[in-house]
């Protein structure tokens, strides 16, 4: 495991102390191991969570002025959601500073987007109550501004709405999604979905909840029916 001040350093932050930090990277499993109570990332998430989605959206409001109102919530949904946070996390490689318990390894935050999510947003949250907003706002802005910029508007809409409009304008019948399998332990589920049209699969889709499961079976029979 990588110390935590090495990626801090790669953003310039230099913080007094270390405290806060220790907390952000420390998986709820150490707990039981360390007989320890709420020592890890929980509350930290709860603040970073609320300073990245107000940091997304002034740089959302500054970069686009013609943007709806509609549209910038749908960027900064689909930016901040789980999946998106946890790309985040994997680009600068925070899975390599986590403490966890026996429990779970290495491999396993890595292919975990709740972990991931949770961790990247409890940063957050302590470069913020440690060295102050100015400086969690340029480590957001960092690593979500090029992305605000160069936003793709197909990928705004929802999977799910917009394959139910292309099947839809050609047939009549609904799509169906059917979970056809769940895997891992209670805390950290995986579900697989698969998307049908008349008892013929579409696409098929992972996730750790039933919706991002079906998001993704969506977007697979899109790009499916784009080939």
């Amino acid at each position: 495991m990588k110390n935590i001040v090495e990626l801090l350093a790669k953003f310039n932050i230099k913080p007094n102390s270390l405290e806060h930090f220790d907390l952000a990277i420390t998986h709820p499993s150490c707990n039981s191991q360390n007989n320890t109570k709420h020592h890890d990332y929980e509350r930290l998430e709860f603040v970073g969570d609320s300073v990245i989605g107000f940091v997304v959206a002034d740089l959302i409001f500054k970069h686009h002025p013609s943007m709806s109102q509609g549209v910038m919530t749908k960027l900064r949904s689909t930016l901040v959601c789980s999946k998106g946070l946890a790309s985040f996390a994997r680009d600068i490689s925070l899975h390599e500073y986590i403490k966890t318990g026996p429990s779970i390894n290495e491999k396993q935050i890595l292919n975990s987007d709740k972990i991931l999510e949770d961790v990247f947003e409890a940063l957050t949250g302590a470069i913020y109550l440690t060295c102050g907003i100015e400086v969690a706002f340029e480590y957001i802005r960092a690593q979500f501004e090029s992305k605000i910029i160069d936003y793709n508007l197909d990928d705004l809409v929802d999977p799910k709405t917009k394959l139910q409009e292309e099947i839809q304008a050609e047939y009549r019948d609904a799509v169906q999604y059917v979970l056809i399998d769940e895997e891992g332990p209670a805390h950290d589920r995986t579900f697989f979905v698969q998307v049908k049209y008349n008892g013929i699969v579409l696409g098929s889709g992972s996730g750790k909840s039933k919706k991002q499961a079906e998001e993704e079976a969506a977007r697979d029979a899109l790009n499916k029916r784009s080939i």
